[in-house]
């Protein structure tokens, strides 16, 4: 007798000895240990690489290596991507929303260790970008497979998948909160006890297993030195317009970049321009090198003078208005460096970035109020919110971006100007962009699920799911007495009319010709396209169930045809989108 697998008796015990609610807190902490092992490894891997590449770099001038590791660092993980995972493993955080909208919480495996291997070759050597999309798509993955495994249905699967992205971020921060907020914020999973309570679980066993194993060096955290002033509010103002608007150039460049890029039909070539390209900004602009962190603790610490390190404007280190002047190209070709490396092949995510021209934005702004001599604000202070600006205004999580900062400052002392910036971040950015930088692309394709259930159950239907193909056609020249014997066969009445090309020309509808039906005398001498009516409301293949929904909320009708091209492809029908649509909302109600 063959013997069950460890799968089957993993089943059998844990449906014989755990509930329902019981197994799925089981099953989150598992998750939250796997994500957050994951973090651990994925941020001590690159951190001390990074050191074994730069330690012996000398300050006071520039090195030609920072032309070369970065090239060298696309060029192993495009060939990782094309000869080992062989499909496109970037922007992970669209990926995991992606799953979420219309892949039934199902990510492949090898997102559970694919992306944390590509990013680590890419940042590692200099790759403008951050670890945290990697590692939250490395973490929703683990999530979406232990699910898998248990045979869970869509709701927990979900779950899970939040799961892991709340491990991945408190993991990799050592922030369980912001993990949690992440996850209900970023991922758009319902607020309810029945999600935070694995998600709260999840969260702090990952950040736990941080307190264990993450090096000092290898956090990015900070403790506060200066108070909060109630009089320096109105210029956390400014900073909030003014982080608003970087994210705006943040969104739009990335974009753009990227969109370029995305012409390129040779990989090799796009590979060789992006390449280049990210040397050379990273040789004449060091601070550009990597996720950015380094940079941001020598501004935190007072030195904010040692991002001109290993570059030609070391000399004007200490200059009263060229040094700020080196900030702002800081700022602007910062989200060309980061999309330079993911359009030309890199793997990384924009988390750390918007930290970055966050932390540089509060420091500009900072000292650029502070030259005025009736306007004294704490650097380090507009440097944390300012991380919180741009975060809050590129991701639209204002939450997560309140607080992460606050927890990796150990403390909610700053908690009135992070939010201030923040509101004052997104409120600008909502003005111009409606959707974040993750939810663009799905935005524009109509599968994008939101916290409007509606919405989102109309987002996770697709038309081609709901096509009724049991209507019988008639050619347009046939007769009718053709007609007559289509009908005989057929329980609609309803009859698409269709030339020789299957391209629809109309309909025949059986009420409208009943009182001629039974006249033989007009079987040879009567043509269906004398009959036939053209539907004032027509669906395409590709169209949004949203879209479908408001054509049958504009109309009488009770089907609608649905064509590709031109050519009839069946009917949806109104009570079949409302059946599909019933059975998703009872989903997301299942408690």
């Amino acid at each position: 007798m063959k013997r069950p697998s460890i799968r089957i008796i993993v089943l059998q015990w844990t449906n014989k000895h755990l509930s329902e609610r019981q197994s799925l807190i089981l099953q989150s902490f598992v998750v939250g240990l796997l994500s957050g092992l994951a973090a651990v490894i994925l941020k001590n891997l690159v951190h001390y690489t990074h050191e074994l590449l730069t330690n012996h770099f000398t300050i006071s001038r520039s090195n030609l290596l920072l032309l070369a590791y970065p090239f060298i660092g696309m060029i192993l993980t495009v060939l990782f991507v094309k000869y080992i995972i062989k499909e496109d493993i970037g922007h992970g955080v669209s990926k995991i929303l992606y799953a979420i909208s219309r892949g039934r919480g199902r990510l492949k495996r090898h997102n559970t260790w694919s992306s944390m291997v590509a990013s680590t070759l890419t940042v590692s050597f200099g790759g403008s970008v951050g670890l945290e999309a990697p590692i939250v798509l490395t973490g929703s993955s683990i999530g979406s497979n232990i699910g898998r495994y248990f045979g869970l249905n869509r709701r927990s699967m979900v779950l899970l998948i939040g799961c892991g992205a709340a491990g991945a971020v408190a993991g990799i921060f050592k922030a369980p909160i912001a993990g949690v907020v992440f996850a209900l914020e970023i991922l758009m999973l319902d607020l309810t006890m029945a999600s935070l309570i694995p998600l709260l679980i999840a969260a702090v066993t990952a950040a736990v297993l941080d307190h264990f194993f993450m090096g000092e060096n290898v956090l990015f955290y900070y403790s506060l030195t200066e108070p909060f002033l109630l009089k320096n509010i109105p210029w956390y103002l400014v900073l909030g317009a003014f982080t608003g608007m970087v994210s705006v150039y943040f969104t739009r460049a990335n974009q753009k970049i990227e969109a370029w890029f995305g012409t390129i039909d040779n990989p090799y070539k796009k590979l060789i321009y992006g390449g280049l390209a990210l040397g050379g900004l990273i040789y004449l602009f060091p601070p550009l090198f990597g996720e950015g962190y380094m940079a941001l603790k020598s501004i935190l610490t007072g030195n904010g003078a040692d991002l001109t390190n290993n570059s030609f404007f070391y000399a004007i280190r200490h200059d009263y208005w060229l040094f700020p002047g080196f900030l702002i190209l800081i700022l602007i070709l910062k989200v060309v460096a980061m999309a330079t490396t993911t359009g030309s092949g890199g793997i990384g995510g924009i988390f750390a970035p918007s930290l970055f021209m966050g932390g540089v934005s509060g420091f500009f702004v900072a000292r650029m109020l502070n030259k005025l001599s009736f306007i004294d604000v704490p650097e380090s202070n507009f440097t944390l919110a300012g991380m919180a600006g741009v975060m809050a205004g590129v991701m639209h999580a204002p939450l997560t971006a309140i607080f992460l900062i606050a927890e990796i400052t150990s403390g909610y002392e700053l908690f009135i100007p992070l939010i201030i910036t923040a509101t004052m971040s997104y409120i600008t950015i909502m003005y111009f962009e409606p959707h974040s930088i993750y939810t663009k692309r799905l935005a524009r394709r109509g599968e994008l699920i939101t916290h409007d259930k509606d919405k989102s159950a109309l987002s996770m239907l697709k038309v081609d799911k709901l096509i009724e193909t049991n209507f019988l056609t008639i050619e347009l020249n046939a007769t009718l007495g053709d007609l007559v014997k289509v009908i005989e066969q057929s329980e609609r009445n309803v009859f698409p009319v269709i030339d020789r090309n299957d391209i629809f020309c109309g309909v025949v509808f059986l009420n409208d010709i009943r009182h001629i039906v039974f006249k033989r005398e007009l079987y040879e001498t009567t043509l269906v396209k004398e009959l036939l009516y053209m539907p004032d409301v027509l669906v395409e293949k590709n169209e949004t169930m949203e879209e479908v929904a408001q054509k049958f909320h504009s109309c009488q009708h009770y089907n609608l045809p649905v064509l590709d091209q031109g050519k009839y492809c069946g009917f949806v029908s109104r009570a079949n989108l409302f059946s599909a649509y019933r059975k998703i909302i009872h989903e997301f109600s299942e408690e």
